[in-house]
């Protein structure tokens, strides 16, 4: 059996997020083989060596995968400390210990993976694998056109310049004097499309992903979920690969 890195083993049995695991090796809460271990990159046999967290052995789970349709008001997160509705609580009939793969904000609706698979979950997110993601953005009013070039081309926000993006009209609501905005962008950062919009004036009033990577949220009722089957799966591998190639050569 090939070694495999312990952070990952955990990740990959629904322990926490990779990030979350080392902290926790660090803290001396894992044990292999009934060795206390604390070291980053020690590797293990994920089949037969017996590791423990808190004492207690970690399960030999079945990779899981969902997409859900994230409603307003929801946490993403597997837990919260102060007791708020969080996205597993969502998911009923499924032993296994689910995870977000990236965040969608409590105001923020729409498509979200959930899997047990911690390779999936670090690919998806790392930042060099750039993996598009698109949005409706609805904002009050009707923003010019040189207000979505700007978009497109990146705006200054806090943490500096967003990369390019695609930016163009979904729809336009005269009567309320609103429009949406289909904005898919190519990055990860915190509240990333809220910000885009706030530095052009243009707040936004709702906001939903309607795509990850190659996947779609159609058909997904608001607060329910899907498998994905196996071939959506490999889809978001190669999402990832080849987001990563493209802009390598760029």
């Amino acid at each position: 059996m090939e070694m495999e890195r312990l952070q990952k083993v955990l990740a990959n049995a629904g322990v926490a997020s990779r990030r979350k695991c080392e902290e926790i090796i660090v803290a001396g809460r894992v044990e292999v083989n009934d060795e206390k271990v604390t070291t980053l990159g020690v590797k293990v046999d994920p089949v037969n060596d017996i590791i423990k967290v808190d004492g207690r052995e970690i399960n030999r789970q079945n990779k899981i995968y969902l997409l859900m349709n994230k409603p307003k008001g929801v946490i993403t997160s597997a837990a919260d400390p102060e007791g708020r509705k969080v996205v597993t609580d969502l998911i009923h009939g499924i032993k296994e210990r689910l995870y977000p793969v990236g965040r969608l904000d409590y105001d923020t609706e729409g498509l979200l993976l959930l899997t047990n698979d911690g390779d999936l979950a670090h690919l998806l997110t790392h930042p060099k694998h750039h993996v598009p993601k698109t949005y409706h953005a609805t904002v009050k009013g009707v923003p010019h056109g040189t207000i979505l070039e700007k978009l497109k081309n990146g705006v200054q926000l806090d943490d500096g310049i967003t990369a390019p993006a695609e930016v163009d009209y979904f729809d336009v609501n005269p009567i309320k004097n609103e429009s949406t905005i289909t904005i898919t962008i190519y990055e990860g950062r915190n509240r990333q499309v809220r910000r885009m919009f706030e530095a052009v004036q243009f707040p936004v009033i709702r906001l939903k992903r309607i795509m990850f990577g190659p996947l779609f949220l159609t058909g997904v009722p608001r607060g329910k979920y899907r498998y994905l089957t196996p071939k959506e799966v490999q889809s978001l591998i190669d999402s990832a690969s080849q987001s990563h190639n493209v802009r390598n050569k760029s």
